[in-house]
Order: C-alpha cells, then sequence, then structure tokens
C-alpha cells in the first residue's frame, strides 16, 4: 500500500496525527487516545501502518507472556510527496478531503466528550474568512503562515503544555456575480 492510500484513511490519519510529535508509543496507549475506536479496529490499522513504514517499532518488552510494541512514526514517510499530488486526479483531492474533514470531525467529537472540555478556556476556533489575493499575496500568506506553524512543530510535550490541532484549509470559492446595476 502506498503512502497516499495509507493515508487517506480517517482512522490511520488520526493515528499519524497522534504520533506526530515524535514520541513512541504503545497500542494501549493509542487506545486512551483515541477512545471512541474499539482496540481491535485500532491494532488492524497500527498493522496497516506498520506493515506501510510508517510506524516503526522503536523497542520491543515482555509483558506478562506477550511482546508490547512501542511505535515511532516515521516523519519522512509520513508525508506524500508533492510529485504525487501534484498529479493527483479531482477525484483524489475529493477522497483526499472528504478523509480530512472526517478524521477531524472525529478529533472534534472526543475533544468535546471528554470531562471538562471548555471550547471557550480552550480558545476552540473555526472561522471562515473569504479573502480577495492575488497570486503572490497568496503566496506570501501562505508561505507566512507556514512559518509560524513550523516554528511550533517541534515544541516537546512538558507540563503546561496541551496538544492542539491545526487544520488550515484553503481553497478558491466561486466569484460573486456581477453587481447589480441601479
Amino acid at each position: 500500500m502506498d503512502t497516499v492510500d495509507l493515508l487517506l484513511h480517517p482512522l490511520r490519519m488520526r493515528v499519524v496525527n497522534v504520533m506526530y510529535d515524535g514520541r513512541t508509543r504503545t497500542t494501549s496507549e493509542l487506545c486512551a487516545l483515541l477512545p471512541d475506536i474499539s482496540k481491535a479496529t485500532l491494532y488492524r490499522h497500527i498493522g496497516i501502518l506498520a506493515d506501510g513504514g510508517l510506524l516503526v517499532v522503536a523497542q520491543e518488552e515482555r509483558v506478562r507472556g506477550s511482546v508490547q510494541r512501542h511505535y515511532r512514526l516515521h516523519r519522512a514517510r509520513a508525508v506524500i510527496d508533492p510529485d504525487i499530488v501534484a498529479a493527483m486526479p479531482l477525484d483524489d483531492y475529493r477522497r483526499a478531503f472528504a478523509v480530512a474533514m472526517a478524521a477531524l470531525l472525529a478529533e472534534f467529537d472526543t475533544y468535546l466528550d471528554r470531562d471538562g472540555a471548555d471550547p471557550i478556556t480552550d480558545l476552540v476556533g473555526f472561522r471562515q474568512y473569504t479573502l480577495s489575493l492575488t497570486r503572490d499575496e497568496l503566496t506570501e500568506m501562505v508561505t507566512e503562515l507556514r512559518d509560524v506553524i513550523l516554528a511550533r512543530t517541534h515544541h516537546e510535550p512538558a507540563p503546561g503544555r496541551t496538544r492542539y490541532l491545526l487544520s488550515p484549509v484553503l481553497f478558491p470559492v466561486s466569484e460573486p456575480g456581477p453587481e447589480p446595476s441601479a
């Protein structure tokens, strides 16, 4: 299975999101972080990600007669090559967007279902803005946003730090019709 097929599944995308901080985790730890997914289903998809090379076994240890694996994300593999993205047909873009939105919705539901969820205190936001930009202005804005986000992706988990999921979505919308004449 290629990287596109591995990543274009909402559950596997969620596992990759959880693992993206670079920490190693056991399947039990992943089950605790993704409580809405059955253990059997999660085990199956972890196996698929491991077989595909996106998860690697960082450590194995014997626990009560069985082997417990500690997985780490192979970050270089967890990215779809830009040349592949450029060659994707529109139906694959449609599928990728649907998977991303399904994963996002599942993550949001898991957040709201947790004890003490407080969207106001947690600064939860989902605003939409319509911008009119030239290609150069758009490129400049995307570069600035990418720089701001990437500067924070290497923050290690620590007391006082909360993991946040940021999912920027950007696409052109239909142009408004002509102004009505007076």
